[in-house]
């Protein structure tokens, strides 16, 4: 079973990337892609998040949005700002960002793969984004936004990359959050047969970022019938080695106390952690370790062993989690929030964001008290996903990200 092959991606042509380049469309809330977007024609927020270009009171899932994102590709196609290129390819795509860099592989991933599992999931997708997705890849009859895959181990696949990476870059772009992209067009026939057969030797690939956008890649799959080895089998995908992807905290806040004062949940919280204030913000060194910001103040909490003993269970990698921690001992039994997906009474803060948010949204009353976790690590997601198992929800903010409108998979 193949896990990738080349594709003819649809990207810039050459001195126009820096028009075209956009955040992901799920990083981004409307109102911030209509202002991201204002005075940038040519920006990808025009395909990803079209309702930019409706009026503010309109629905982003209305039908009007994906015609309008569909009109708006062949604008910018017809316009000569994005171009397909003429035989299928492989693509080098480099992040680097905070003086750290990843350097990838842009492929389309099999889907027939996927449903078999050797592309594995840690988590679970909800009904509406996944229609969402599906309703964009039909009206634009593309996949404009690529899914991030993490592969183990393999010097080989990284040696290669670097070798392919060594000219000039056909993009070369520092978006204005700092993310320098860089994009190497791999076209020479014998080195994407070494590339395809050295990554259909691995054992898995993980999906690190884009649940839904696989899942819904399946769908219209399905939808368009099984078989025929076209396009619409794959899904477009960026594979990065798994030693160099960075996972950011994925940080909670709880909008009350729960009938509590602050002195009684320290009560609470000390029959399970050790408890010490913190003149600074407080970043955990560890799995066990939390940092709380309550009621003006930073606390370090470290899970007492025999919290952590009850907590851990040897066989279920989802309970060395630090968010399964937290949550066992403290978002459930103390504040009573058993399902975090619906329950509107926590939220969740990005890495991204740093710990003053967490002050900030204490300090301003939306929030009664924050907690700053220890992030996720990769081996501990790979082990999740080799065990059928998943995550809660939002244990994961991977930085930096994928760029829109570098290279889209057209389906046809």
């Amino acid at each position: 079973m193949s896990l990738i092959k080349p594709f003819r991606a649809l990207r810039p042509v050459p001195g126009r990337a820096a028009e075209v380049l956009a955040p992901p469309y799920d990083v981004l809330s409307s109102a911030e892609a209509r202002a991201r977007a204002n005075g940038k024609p040519w920006s990808f927020l025009h395909v990803s998040k079209a309702e930019i270009d409706l009026p503010p009171s309109t629905d982003p899932y209305a039908p009007e949005v994906y015609a309008k994102a569909a009109a708006n590709l062949q604008r910018m196609i017809a316009a000569g700002v994005l171009v397909r290129d003429e035989k299928p390819c492989l693509y080098v795509y480099r992040l680097t960002w905070r003086g750290h860099t990843e350097t990838g592989l842009a492929a389309v991933a099999a889907l027939d793969a996927y449903a078999a599992n050797r592309i594995r999931k840690h988590e679970f997708t909800t009904p509406a984004k996944e229609d969402d997705r599906v309703r964009q890849i039909e009206a634009v009859n593309a996949q404009t936004g690529p899914v991030m895959l993490a592969y183990p181990a393999a010097p080989a696949i990284d040696a290669m990359l670097a070798r392919a990476a060594a000219g000039s870059p056909a993009v070369d772009v520092t978006a204005d959050d700092g993310v320098c992209h860089q994009l190497w067009v791999i076209d020479n026939t014998a080195t994407i047969a070494s590339l395809t057969r050295a990554v259909d030797a691995l054992p898995a690939l993980y999906i690190a970022d884009g649940h839904h956008r696989s899942a819904a890649a399946l769908r219209v799959a399905q939808a368009r019938g099984e078989g025929g080895g076209g396009t619409h089998q794959s899904f477009l995908a960026v594979l990065f080695p798994q030693d160099q992807m960075t996972i950011l905290d994925y940080n909670r806040v709880l909008r009350d106390l729960n009938g509590r004062n602050p002195a009684a949940l320290l009560a609470e919280i000390r029959k399970r952690y050790a408890v010490e204030t913190s003149e600074e913000p407080v970043r955990p060194a560890a799995a066990d370790e939390v940092g709380m910001f309550l009621a003006g103040r930073w606390y370090r909490l470290t899970l007492t062993l025999e919290a952590a003993a009850a907590s851990e269970q040897p066989n279920d990698p989802v309970s060395r989690l630090p968010v399964t921690l937290l949550a066992r001992n403290i978002v459930e039994p103390i504040f009573g929030v058993t399902d975090p997906r619906r329950d509107k009474r926590i939220d969740f803060v990005g890495g991204g964001r740093g710990l003053g948010e967490l002050e900030r949204l204490v300090a301003s009353g939306e929030a009664a008290v924050a907690f700053a976790l220890y992030p996720t690590q990769m081996r501990d997601l790979m082990a999740v996903a080799d065990a059928g198992a998943i995550m809660p929800p939002k244990s994961t903010w991977f930085e930096p990200k994928l760029a829109d409108g570098m290279v889209s998979h057209m389906l046809d």
